[in-house]
């Protein structure tokens, strides 16, 4: 898998997947969707998905770092499921996000965060 869509259709396969998003957190736009997405709106879910990166980026924890730490992903329990925000290293001028929304009853946390990073990492390369 070398591309945007095979990213998107793997994270699918995670158990509990209810929909991915590759989001553009500089400008707030989706990039590309599978599945559903909370609201039913794409757009609306990519907007508040740039407002959350940038406030975490924002705090001085990640602001002051020592070595440069970087945010790898965010995770956040809601009543309908929860919802992981994975940074994608790229090397161009954009900060991409994966998106995974997990149904609360079937997805795993631990398993989804291993799972992602192991398909950005062979997305990357």
């Amino acid at each position: 898998m070398r591309d945007i869509d095979g990213l998107l259709r793997q994270a699918m396969t995670i158990n509990g997947a209810r929909g991915a998003s590759l989001i553009d957190y500089t400008t707030g736009l989706p990039v590309d969707t599978v599945g559903a997405v909370p609201g039913n709106s794409p757009e609306a879910t990519a907007a508040g998905t740039a407002e959350l990166m940038h406030a975490m980026l924002d705090t001085a924890a990640f602001a002051s770092a020592p070595g440069g730490d970087d945010l790898e992903d965010i995770v956040v329990t809601a009543a309908s499921g929860y919802h992981v925000f994975h940074c994608l290293p790229v090397r161009f001028d954009s900060r991409l996000v994966l998106h995974l929304w997990l149904d609360r009853e079937t997805g795993n946390i631990a398993l989804t965060r291993r799972r992602l990073r192991l398909l950005i990492e062979e997305l990357v390369g």
